[in-house]
């Protein structure tokens, strides 16, 4: 025999290094399918009931998207902004502000503050999909608390933060927000809305 001839087991170690390459770009295959079988998913989720006049077109409902709470107005805005509270005052305060300090800002009022209201919105969103075992996995709290929480809470509680005007001392309360300019509509654009302070 020729030095060049196969052995087997030389031949055995490389079929086994094809089964390990034919099963790697099996897995990624599989992958790839899933991928293009939810993201076909939600296009044909999208796509209900927009134009399509089909036997379920017009019963089908829109998937609904958050809302941006600064963009609502009237009843629904304080609608959303009466749940936001009701999250704050019964998860967020209690389990997350602490000790209040001029390094680590909070405002009794923060309803009255635009930029803590979305920033609070977005963080109470994001806290309801990320807490529903549904559709958050096993990482789902973590996740909430890495990329929401603590960015959000690292904004608004800043020394120099929306509430940097407001007292810590409730016994001296020294309220500060800036006004708001009037609404002017933008060229080819929506309305932007003012927001209402709620009543505490």
């Amino acid at each position: 025999m020729s030095d060049d001839t196969p052995t087997l087991d030389g031949l055995a170690e490389d079929l086994e290094d094809l089964k390990a390459v034919v099963n790697g770009f099996a897995s990624q295959l599989e992958h790839n399918t899933n991928t293009v079988d939810q993201v076909a998913a939600k296009v044909a989720t999208l796509g209900d009931g927009q134009g399509d006049d089909g036997e379920n077109g017009k019963d089908k409902e829109r998937p609904k998207t958050p809302p941006f709470i600064l963009l609502l107005t009237g009843d629904v805005y304080a609608a959303e902004l009466a749940a936001l509270a009701g999250w704050v005052q019964h998860l967020l305060v209690p389990t997350y502000l602490g000790e209040v300090s001029s390094s680590a800002t909070w405002c009794a009022r923060w309803w009255e503050h635009p930029t803590a209201v979305a920033r609070l919105h977005a963080a109470w969103l994001a806290w309801q999909e990320l807490t529903d075992p549904e559709t958050c996995g096993r990482t789902g709290p973590s996740v909430w608390h890495r990329d929401h929480l603590d960015p959000m809470l690292t904004q608004l509680r800043a020394a120099d933060g929306p509430f940097a005007g407001c007292m810590t001392n409730p016994d001296r309360p020294q309220h500060t927000v800036l006004p708001v300019p009037p609404v002017e509509p933008l060229p080819g654009g929506p309305v932007v809305a003012q927001v209402a302070p709620a009543t505490a």
